[in-house]
């Protein structure tokens, strides 16, 4: 039950409403502030460990420390002084006094601040990686259930030569395998900024260790590995460079597409009841109209694709407007951003994965809708077999033509597709009613739909799967169930 100030305070509604716990939690002020705390012990076991004059005592006392913060001192300091990470500075030394004196010490507050964007976004992607996953699992469970369920196909949204359900199923999978690579890829490119000074110079470090480069290096790659980075930047200003942002968040740009487009499918599949997003047994569809059963989940993912696609221009925009060693009109958007980017995929993928182990086939629509147009498609073979029989080639063509154009016209005016009986009462196809039918299998006119399917999921989707021991049928598995399902 949230309380008066809670309702009366606006809250995002990517936490309210949305995202999963782990990813409000991961992106808290609590998650940052006790990460700042790491760093700063980092810094110092480092900084111990090269020889500067720092005691075992005062890194024991900063560890015993660090989840142990002192809100409402730090909330007052920064109040007095307007300065965050002083603030914090502050809050820490006066709960560590021995160690008060070398907190910090050479540090810039883009230290603390850089590094901890940084080891955030990436144990974020390690959480989105796996959601991914578990997304691509249950669709490659629908794509191999429906894999010979021949369906009509569409090119321009008019119909086009028949696929299967399973292989339309295979394009989204594609989609994310796509971003998987490419989170991949970035994820485990990611470099810690390290320890690099006020003008990334390392002076002050410098100056610390009397002149000794080697240390200040050592220094650096230290305090990377202590926070499970294998590399840091090699040069920086104050800030790493804010393109590191965009090419991050531009993953979740990524995911985002993929998503949408999913979602789009969906709709139109559910406009012409071939395909259903779930639905539950007392869900409303409508507050006027009580027999609707929109795809508000769909509809819901596809609002926070839009929002997350378009949210990333803003690391763009301040990638390219930097100044120099670095400016501050970056920090207050970033701080808006790259959490609310990272709360919107993980909603989009929360509402992906359930959208995706709920899917609804109505078998008897995809046959019905596909039975009206495949008079269309086996019209060649109708030809070809009249060739056989006798026929001249290009004289049946221009009939078929012919036609066609007056069946579509009859579907056009709401009446039946009457084009076999047009070609069963024309002699000159020398063909009657029941053989023509026998030229009217849906699954002669779908190709290699449901063996490209066969293919690509073993050669390309199982591998993955099997690398991560995720299991088939894992429906039991539902990440961040605590995450709202309301649009």
């Amino acid at each position: 039950m949230m309380t008066r100030e809670e309702r009366t305070s606006y809250r995002s509604p990517l936490g309210v409403r949305y995202a999963g716990r782990y990813m409000q939690e991961l992106f808290s002020e609590h998650t940052k502030f006790v990460t700042w705390r790491r760093l700063w012990v980092a810094l110092a076991e480092a900084q111990h460990e090269l020889g500067l004059d720092i005691t075992s005592e005062q890194i024991e006392e900063m560890r015993a420390n660090v989840e142990n913060i002192d809100y409402e001192y730090a909330e007052a300091e920064e109040r007095r002084i307007r300065h965050d990470v002083m603030a914090h500075v502050h809050t820490f030394a006066r709960q560590c006094p021995a160690a008060a004196p070398i907190i910090h010490l050479g540090a810039t507050s883009c230290y603390v601040c850089d590094n901890t964007d940084l080891i955030l976004m990436r144990e974020a992607l390690d959480h989105i990686e796996t959601k991914i996953l578990e997304v691509i699992r249950r669709l490659a469970d629908f794509a191999e259930r429906y894999q010979d369920l021949v369906t009509l196909g569409f090119t321009h949204f008019q119909p086009a030569q028949p696929v299967t359900v399973g292989k339309r199923a295979c394009l989204w999978i594609e989609d994310l395998l796509s971003d998987l690579r490419d989170l991949r890829y970035v994820r485990n490119s990611m470099r810690l900024r390290g320890c690099k000074g006020t003008t990334g110079t390392q002076a002050s470090f410098l100056q610390l260790f009397k002149g000794n480069s080697s240390k200040c290096v050592a220094l650096d790659q230290m305090v990377a590995e202590k926070m499970g980075f294998e590399y840091v930047m090699p040069v920086t200003g104050q800030t790493y460079s804010r393109k590191e942002d965009n090419r991050i968040l531009n993953v979740l740009a990524g995911l985002a597409q993929s998503g949408h487009k999913f979602t789009n499918d969906i709709r139109l599949l559910q406009n012409m009841r071939e395909i259903f997003e779930p639905f539950g047994s007392t869900q409303v569809g409508s507050s006027a109209m009580p027999y609707k059963q929109n795809p508000m989940r769909s509809e819901r993912l596809a609002s926070l694709a839009r929002f997350l696609i378009n949210t990333v221009n803003n690391t763009a925009a301040t990638a390219s407007v930097q100044w120099l060693e670095r400016t501050l009109d970056d920090s207050a958007n970033r701080r808006i951003v790259i959490p609310e980017t990272f709360l919107a995929a993980d909603a989009i993928l929360n509402i992906w994965q359930d959208i995706s182990g709920g899917l609804r086939v109505s078998e008897t629509m995809i046959a019905a809708n596909l039975s009206v147009h495949l008079p269309f498609m086996a019209s060649e073979a109708v030809m070809m077999e009249g060739v056989r029989r006798g026929g001249n080639r290009q004289e049946l063509h221009e009939l078929i033509r012919r036609h066609s154009l007056a069946a579509a016209e009859e579907l056009n005016r709401g009446r039946p597709n009457d084009l076999l009986e047009r070609i069963a009462a024309d002699p000159a196809f020398m063909m009657n009613r029941e053989e023509i039918e026998a030229l009217m299998r849906p699954e002669d006119y779908a190709g290699r739909a449901a063996e490209q399917v066969r293919e690509y999921l073993s050669n390309e989707v199982m591998p993955i799967l099997n690398a991560v021991g995720l299991p088939s049928e894992s429906n039991e598995v539902d990440f961040d169930a605590d995450s709202k399902l309301r649009v």
